[in-house]
């Protein structure tokens, strides 16, 4: 499948990677910025994902460089907005990466044009503050994804974001094109998340979005092995009962559940590794 390089080794970059202008990096958003689907060996339980893997190439020769990640699984736009935008712009960054609006998008009543009404105040606030602002546009990830089957409001909301992003002056991480996350490969099994791989993929394109040099190497997958019309609905079958059906009982008793999980990462510091600590 490819070469796939878990931790990117980099020392050959150390020198171009000085010349970036970051010193703090703040990152805000959902499950998808906590890096869920990208398990963390050196803390149990926990996450990478790109987020701690573009901080990681950041850093590099940078020994003023901070990081921290104010990101928190399962919650929408509206929460984004009120919980984490005041205490990322009191952290002063001087680079902040924007990604909200999947939790919102699959549900029923979702309006793509609400959704960037709501988010384009926060750029506008966060850009005035001098940092560099990177907004992510959503992925066209294939109808065997749960983002997949929203396809057409993930594509309304995505035109508009990239009108804020050039309004306001701000860079754009098009997940839209990484075309890579059509194959299923770089999602979790929850088909919800990314998988390992895919939080690399979105890590390379944010650098690239940056213009910043990495150590990330491209890699190309082989090609799946072909799937009997059965084997295909097996799958399926599984992955409505061990996934789709509890997460949808999630979402109606979630009005009921215990207080929100804690930020990721809510005070900035040194990237020791690809973990959370």
């Amino acid at each position: 499948m490819g070469n796939v390089n878990p931790e990117p080794a980099g020392v050959h970059l150390t020198q171009s990677l000085e010349q970036h202008p970051w010193h703090r990096y703040v990152a805000l958003g959902d499950s998808f910025t906590v890096g869920y689907g990208d398990p963390d060996p050196l803390s149990p339980g926990g996450y990478r994902g790109w987020a701690d893997y573009v901080a990681r190439e950041l850093s590099r020769g940078q020994a003023d460089f901070s990081y921290a990640n104010l990101a928190i699984r399962g919650v929408k736009v509206r929460q984004v907005v009120e919980k984490q935008l005041a205490q990322a712009i009191n952290l002063t960054p001087d680079l902040v990466t924007f990604q909200a609006g999947g939790n919102d998008l699959i549900r029923l009543d979702a309006d793509p044009d609400k959704l960037a009404a709501a988010v384009e105040p926060a750029i506008e606030a966060l850009c005035a503050t001098g940092a560099t602002v990177l907004i992510f546009v959503g992925p066209d990830s294939g109808p065997r994804t749960v983002l997949g089957h929203v396809r057409s409001k993930i594509a309304l909301f995505n035109e508009s974001l990239r009108a804020i992003a050039t309004r306001n002056d701000a860079k754009v991480a098009d997940l839209w094109a990484l075309r890579d996350l059509s194959d299923p490969r770089t999602w979790d099994r929850d088909r919800l998340h990314l998988s390992p791989i895919g939080h690399q993929k979105v890590a390379a394109l944010v650098l690239d979005s940056l213009n910043v040099p990495h150590s990330f190497e491209p890699f190309e997958f082989d090609p799946l092995p072909a799937q009997t019309w059965r084997q295909t609905k097996a799958g399926d079958l599984i992955w409505t009962k061990e996934y789709l059906v509890p997460w949808v009982l999630r979402g109606f008793t979630r009005h009921i559940s215990v207080a929100d999980p804690p930020a990721k990462r809510p005070s900035p510091g040194p990237v020791h590794g690809y973990g959370s600590a």
